[in-house]
């Protein structure tokens, strides 16, 4: 896309267009701001830009992450992904473009942005939700290519790497109902995410089929949470003997809640956490958890978006289902033993 075609479609001089674009005065502010709407909607790009459309490399991959910074140094998950991404791309001599957004419009934003002035040669798309905006975006004409980190029921036929977090959750629920359990917990990350109802839908499934009444516990992720929906729970005349958290943080933090109000783990309740890492596995009773290498899924996810840069054909690739350690955590309850 040429600045004579902005002209074009704007209906000014190719000099109007290039002080509207500079932001120099000289063109009236309708005219300016027809001019970089017009811009926007064709993907213009300045001539640095426009020489990676006709071939050349950034040697640069994009992830935004819609996430509030804070929790992105408590939570280990992104900081194990992050750094097989990493891996991956230092192989290549590539350097990963990574933002941090305060919400899904600053995301689609920054993508826009990143197409327009091909600033990336390819993004990642993580934290999916139904009908993501964001997937609609790479799928229009001039899109980056992308790879979306998530199930393939909301990729929309672009390629993604997923886990079975379905097979997973149903695991962790046999587990707990072998045990004799039968008021069992699931404490839930983000309800918008479709992760998180994917395993809530495993959750509710595998609970029923054992005939048992499910509870779901909607969280955001954080350590305080997790600690309040658990303690919230405790307080229920027939309260859980058993709780699946949706992260590790929330896990621990939910442990020590329970310590601190004199319920034995895992003599009272029993835990499993999501996503196993050095925390479940250093505090006391060892967590059970749901286990998968989370390094090698994020390189993992950048080797196949190289394919996709390279031009493959879009897949499905199923990269793991996180497997149940058992550990410390989880017995059978009190009124069974």
């Amino acid at each position: 896309m040429t600045i004579r075609e902005v002209a074009e479609r704007s209906g000014v001089s190719i000099g109007a267009v290039s002080f509207a674009l500079s932001g120099r005065k000289g063109v009236s502010d309708d005219t300016r701001e027809r001019v970089l709407r017009v811009a926007e909607d064709l993907g213009w790009a300045p001539t640095s830009a426009a020489r990676s459309l006709a071939g050349a490399r950034t040697q640069t991959v994009g992830l935004v992450l819609a996430r509030d910074p804070m929790n992105l140094g408590v939570e280990s998950f992104y900081m194990q992904f992050l750094a097989g991404i990493e891996r991956e791309l230092a192989t290549r001599s590539y350097s990963l473009l990574l933002q941090v957004a305060p919400s899904i419009e600053h995301e689609l934003a920054t993508l826009v942005g990143w197409r327009n002035a091909r600033k990336v040669d390819g993004v990642l798309l993580v934290d999916l939700t139904t009908d993501d905006p964001r997937v609609a975006l790479a799928r229009e004409p001039h899109a980056l290519p992308t790879l979306v980190v998530g199930d393939p029921s909301v990729a929309d036929g672009l390629s993604s790497v997923w886990t079975d977090d379905a097979e997973s959750m149903r695991t962790s629920v046999r587990h707990l109902v072998d045990l004799g359990h039968r008021r069992i917990a699931r404490v839930s990350g983000i309800g918008s995410l479709a992760h998180t109802r994917i395993r809530d839908r495993a959750f509710n499934e595998e609970m029923r089929l054992a005939g048992l009444e499910p509870l779901i516990l909607p969280t955001d992720y954080t350590p305080a949470s997790g600690s309040q929906v658990t303690l919230e729970a405790m307080r229920l005349p027939s309260h859980p003997t058993a709780f699946i958290y949706d992260n590790d943080v929330m896990a621990v933090a939910g442990l020590g809640t329970l310590h601190r109000h004199g319920v034995d783990v895992p003599g009272d309740v029993s835990i499993i956490a999501w996503d196993d890492s050095v925390l479940c596995q250093h505090v006391f009773p060892r967590l059970t958890a749901l286990s998968h290498d989370v390094v090698g899924f994020g390189s993992h996810a950048a080797r196949r978006l190289f394919d996709v840069i390279a031009g493959a054909p879009p897949g499905a690739f199923l990269d793991s289902t996180p497997a149940l350690l058992v550990r410390d955590s989880t017995a059978s309850p009190s009124d069974v033993r």
